[in-house]
Order: structure tokens, then C-alpha cells, then sequence
């Protein structure tokens, strides 16, 4: 993301703490807060978008709660260690932050693919 505002960041930091029930019982929870920039958030906000299935697992998620090392990483080599990242069930990717609205795109498109199986 460049020096710009991103004028998305407001409406995702609107969605903070927000649920979404499902029609397949399935949850999304919303967790975002605005915090000073860093090398590990430059970004300004520490984020959370979930899916849960009925039973309470996360099964897509997107965030940048923890650091992340290059090992743990599907198709990732080098040494960055990242923040951004994707859950995908079992599975752990970096995730390439460029805007709230491209994450909050990207995030639903993971949605609609797990639903649709």
C-alpha cells in the first residue's frame, strides 16, 4: 500500500466486532483496530477476519496477529518473517496486504469458496 490513504481502512475498522450468521450455520467475525505503524503493521491495524463452520473451527481466516517464520510458509522461501497471512483450514500462506478493500475482497472470496464446497 502506498503513502495514499486508504480510504477502506475506515469501513473495515467499522466492521470491528461484528458477526455475520450464516444461512449453513456457519459464522464470520470481524476484528480490526487501528494502531500506530510499525514494521510489523505498517498498515496501521491489526486485523482478524474469520469464518467458522457450525462447530466453532475457524476454517478461513485472514490476519496479522503473530508473526509468522518462512518454514511454516506454503511456497515460501527466503528469510522475511511476515504478518499478513491466510488460514485456510489446516493451511498457513502469506497473505500480500495491499488495502482493506483488497483484503476484505479477498477474504470474501475465500468465504464463498469454502461454502460452495
Amino acid at each position: 500500500m502506498d503513502t495514499e490513504k486508504d480510504c477502506s481502512l475506515d469501513t473495515l475498522l467499522n466492521l470491528d466486532g461484528e458477526i455475520f450468521p450464516m444461512n449453513n450455520g456457519c459464522w464470520v467475525k470481524f476484528e480490526a483496530k487501528a494502531t500506530p505503524r510499525s514494521k510489523e503493521m505498517p498498515h496501521g491495524v491489526k486485523y482478524s477476519l474469520t469464518l467458522h463452520d457450525r462447530l466453532n473451527n475457524r476454517v478461513v481466516g485472514f490476519d496479522n496477529a503473530h508473526a509468522l517464520q518462512p518454514k511454516k510458509l506454503k511456497g515460501f522461501s527466503g528469510r522475511k518473517i511476515t504478518w499478513d497471512h491466510a488460514h485456510r483450514l489446516n493451511k498457513i500462506e502469506s497473505y500480500n496486504f495491499k488495502s482493506a478493500g483488497q483484503l476484505l475482497e479477498d477474504f470474501w472470496k475465500a468465504v464463498d469458496q469454502y461454502l460452495e464446497g
